[in-house]
């Protein structure tokens, strides 16, 4: 599941930028998330009996959070170039075992470092020839990885060992992020929203996103974070840069170099790597005090 995920992520910057073409950022969250909380109503059953509200008081910090990974993700796609964003957004494979060790109090074994390290140098090989300069969307995209960093330790922490249907926990999670997109556009943008998009590129991106990129890629997170670690959850989406670098070469015609192909060969090896069980790379010790 988190492989796929990282499927469809990998090509949701493509898709998010198209979509950024036709309508601005806080107004292209709120909608993708609306619509995603629509969908998704069904699932909010469980809130109406006493013992079922543990979602709501688990979903509204975990939604802000994400509101935050979002905003930053977003603008930061809308102003840098797409090989740059996946670079920088990768960083959360090497934040996510500190993070966890400062949220959790529990330290990865040292062979979980080494697996993250190979698989960010591999996607600074995959991106060597973009010839990265920093600038204000590259800067988003870093706080964007901390966040996302962040985000998976405390789903692991505010859930575990909880009764809480991952679905209705996206649910509450994609209501607060399109309930605080449009606060934010309404807030900050001196005209407000203009009128929705009527181009059919426009909606057949956010479509995509929110099924796939949204509601499956949520849902799949979440189930997996409540059965796993966050530092294995994050190098097993690690491969996210190769199938976004395969989606630009495809559907983009962009052309990559044999040292970009090198790199994305040492992080599907490095995800590989993270899945046999037998290697126990993601034993955890508590911090000696």
């Amino acid at each position: 599941m988190l492989l796929l995920v990282a499927i469809v992520w990998g090509s949701s910057y493509g898709m998010a930028k198209q979509a950024l073409a036709y309508y601005p950022v806080l107004g292209f969250l709120a909608i993708r998330f609306c619509l995603t909380f629509a969908v998704m109503l069904p699932t909010l059953r469980p809130l109406l009996r006493p013992e079922g509200r543990a979602a709501f008081w688990v979903g509204l910090p975990l939604g802000l959070l994400l509101l935050s990974i979002f905003v930053c993700e977003t603008f930061g796609v809308a102003q840098t170039q797409a090989s740059n964003a996946a670079f920088l957004i990768s960083l959360c494979i090497v934040f996510t075992p500190f993070v966890e060790w400062m949220v959790m109090g529990k330290r990865p074994a040292i062979s979980a470092f080494i697996v993250a390290f190979i698989a960010l140098f591999g996607t600074w090989l995959l991106t060597y020839g973009a010839r990265l300069t920093f600038n204000l969307g590259d800067g988003l995209m870093l706080v964007a990885a901390l966040l996302r960093a962040l985000m998976m330790c405390m789903t692991k922490r505010l859930t575990e060992n909880k009764n809480i249907s991952s679905l209705t926990l996206t649910a509450v999670q994609s209501g607060v992020v399109g309930l605080g997109s449009l606060l934010l556009a309404l807030v900050l943008l001196k005209d407000g929203l203009p009128a929705l998009p009527t181009a059919t590129a426009f909606w057949g991106n956010t479509i995509y996103l929110v099924l796939f990129c949204t509601l499956f890629a949520f849902f799949a997170q979440i189930y997996a974070l409540r059965r796993s670690n966050p530092t294995r959850v994050a190098l097993l989406m690690g491969s996210e840069p190769v199938f976004g670098a395969l989606f630009a070469a495809i559907w983009l015609g962009e052309q990559l170099s044999g040292l970009a192909w090198v790199g994305g060969g040492l992080i599907v090896a490095a995800t590989l790597w993270a899945t046999l069980p037998s290697l126990r790379l993601f034993k955890t010790a508590p911090i000696n005090n």
